[in-house]
């Protein structure tokens, strides 16, 4: 596979967005329906991880539940309440040649349009993007030192699909050009000079 690219034209799927600017600014949140959905299936995935054994004795059942909801997060995390609720989207595309090209793209929009989104929506959609995968990572973890066996390909489930979102949506943010690497370096080598400089200031 390719590194990702970006897609310079503007795309229909953001339309919807612009029909949402339209109607009436009354509340903070102009998508509550995908800003509930953002949080219920993953949420709802990490309660079942949890209460499973009390309330339901068979393994399998639980397991294909929590498959379920992490694969209904992932979809509609993936092609909805990002598009809505940010502005940003992810996919991975096949060019004539059979090659695979994996596409990072954000909405277009002049700065007012920008500032007019919903402050309440990003830091729903950053929040629960950045906090549920963090909550899988320490589920493999626990599983693994308590030799809970069984459940280890359901926490790598829930890893893997969270994680891809998180990753992608971060590429998004950065730009689909952006090595995240490179800006890793460039944060730290900001961070270093800014010591040094407040070093020399002291002195």
């Amino acid at each position: 596979m390719l590194a990702g690219d970006t897609n310079d034209e503007d795309v229909s799927l953001f339309d919807a967005e612009e029909d949402a600017g339209k109607r009436s600014k009354k509340t903070n949140i102009k998508h509550p329906v995908a800003s509930f959905f953002h949080l219920f299936f993953r949420a709802t995935a990490i309660l079942v991880y949890l209460l499973c054994d009390i309330f339901s004795p068979g393994f399998i059942g639980c397991m294909v539940t929590i498959i379920l909801l992490l694969s209904c997060d992932f979809w509609a995390v993936k092609n909805i309440t990002g598009r809505l609720m940010v502005g940003l989207r992810w996919w991975n595309q096949v060019d004539d040649d059979g090659r695979s090209h994996w596409v990072f793209e954000a909405r277009k929009g002049s700065g007012k349009q920008q500032a007019s989104d919903s402050a309440s929506e990003s830091r729903i959609f950053w929040l629960g993007l950045i906090i549920c995968p963090v909550i899988w990572v320490i589920f493999a973890f626990s599983t693994l030192f308590s030799f809970e066996i069984k459940w280890v390909p359901v926490v790598i489930m829930g890893v893997v699909l969270q994680g891809a979102n998180l990753y992608g949506y971060v590429r998004c943010k950065v730009g689909g050009k952006t090595s995240l690497k490179n800006m890793a370096t460039n944060y730290f080598g900001r961070q270093f000079l800014k010591q040094a400089m407040s070093k020399e200031e002291e002195s």
